[in-house]
């Protein structure tokens, strides 16, 4: 829950800054490259045994940077800048249900009714949510990228949920920032970015701070602290559950917004927003032993 509190403020930051003239590539490539440059060195000082990685690992990181970093965030990018945010908000978020086909696919877990009841809620909940129905303009590569975005987002909890009961979160997480800084970078291509726009100032409701010392915030309250969250509590929670929680996000964005930006949400959007907690309840309630859900 704390992972998916910290991820939801990332949203209200990054609007502020690209309100303020920046781009969502920009916002994503600054975000993540600072979150590997803050992390890192102070792992290495602090646990230089969190980084320590054999040869068989490469995957697991080459997996947690690329798909479950760069991957998420590159894709859904893609998707905001070509589809209504609120339908790409849908698309990403189809990742719980990807999971439990995991699951129950390649894993040979059967789920429970009430658990794919549960997950079905969520998504009914999060269209509310994101009032799709207002969305007019469709765009096959922005539908595309929310499905890709999706796709990744399942591939971190399944790549996190086996990673994090064999290395330590922290290191885990340095490495995964660190590897999808470098592809962001090379993919993205934002940089270097004009001094005026480091500089200019943001506004968060009545408050207005520079841009650097939001992407300052975003970077380790809005990403290093939620990786390692999320990991460290994949360590106990089968991923299907962690996805779940992961409802928790649009809800807390919202009322951030609300609250820093002044966007109100609507009597559909509130029925929304209790119709997806019920579905996560349910699915915490009746979710089989998460020992079984790891063999």
């Amino acid at each position: 829950m704390t992972s998916w509190v910290l991820f939801a403020s990332s949203g209200p930051l990054a609007k502020a800054v690209m309100m303020a003239g920046w781009s969502a590539a920009a916002v994503t490539a600054a975000r993540i490259t600072l979150a590997a440059v803050v992390l890192v060195p102070v792992v290495a000082v602090v646990r230089p045994w969190a980084l320590r990685f054999g040869w068989g690992d490469v995957w697991l990181l080459l997996g947690s940077g690329v798909v479950g970093v760069a991957g998420v965030q590159l894709l859904f990018f893609v998707a905001v800048e070509r589809v209504p945010v609120g339908v790409a908000m849908v698309l990403v978020n189809l990742a719980p249900a990807l999971i439990a086909l995991w699951v129950q696919l390649v894993r040979r877990v059967r789920l429970p009714g009430p658990v794919w009841l549960g997950i079905g809620s969520t998504m009914v909940g999060l269209v509310l949510v994101a009032q799709v129905w207002e969305s007019t303009r469709l765009d096959v590569l922005g539908i595309a990228a929310g499905l890709g975005a999706a796709v990744c987002s399942a591939g971190f909890f399944i790549l996190g949920e086996h990673g994090a009961r064999t290395h330590d979160p922290v290191g885990l997480t340095a490495i995964g920032l660190a590897v999808g800084a470098v592809v962001i970078t090379v993919f993205a291509r934002v940089w270097p970015v004009p001094t005026d726009l480091l500089t200019a100032p943001a506004i968060l409701g009545d408050l207005r701070t520079p841009i650097w010392l939001v992407l300052l915030v975003l970077a380790v309250a809005g990403t290093v602290l939620p990786y390692v969250a999320g990991l460290h509590a994949l360590r106990t929670l089968p991923a299907t559950l962690a996805g779940v929680l992961a409802v928790v996000e649009p809800l807390v964005a919202a009322a951030l917004a609300w609250l820093l930006l002044g966007q109100s949400l609507r009597p559909a959007q509130l029925l929304g927003a209790a119709v997806m907690l019920c579905g996560a309840i349910l699915v915490q309630l009746t979710m089989p032993d998460p020992v079984r859900l790891s063999r």
